[in-house]
């Protein structure tokens, strides 16, 4: 079963990367300190649903190809379980965007905040969580 889940997990991550335009894949060990991570997570809730196709296909897609250029890379995480295998999963999905500048999410966000915002009800009805850190290591 841990060996089905890296495969799984692995090919999550390969979908994320590079389905945008103008976004070349690159390794999580290319991620530069100092960028900024704005993580989006599903909180995973009985009775509700989350769409991964139409995600991973249609709206992180679109979203990259808004944020343009100033977007390093994006990534795509599908929940499995919680602290150990047997736990339910605390988020039925992460998303995330890498950018070199806090200033480049801001500009890229803003003026598209209605367009990604009203995208989600294709794809869930889940109250998303967003987090901004900024990369240590």
């Amino acid at each position: 079963m841990m060996k089905t889940n890296l495969v799984v997990l692995l090919f999550l991550f390969s979908i994320g990367l590079g389905n945008a335009q103008n976004i070349e894949p690159i390794s999580p060990t290319e991620v530069m300190p100092g960028w900024y991570k704005v993580s989006i997570l599903y909180p995973y809730e009985d009775g509700k649903h989350f769409d991964m196709d139409y995600y991973s296909q249609k709206h992180m897609p679109m979203v990259a190809s808004l944020f343009g250029d100033k977007l390093k890379h994006y990534f795509i995480d599908s929940g499995l379980s919680g602290r150990t295998p047997n736990d339910p999963m605390t988020y039925i999905a992460v998303g995330g965007f890498y950018f070199e500048k806090l200033s480049d999410y801001k500009e890229s966000f803003g003026p598209n905040a209605e367009k990604i915002r009203g995208d989600i009800p294709n794809y869930t009805n889940i109250q998303p969580i967003v987090q901004i850190s900024q990369v240590i290591k």
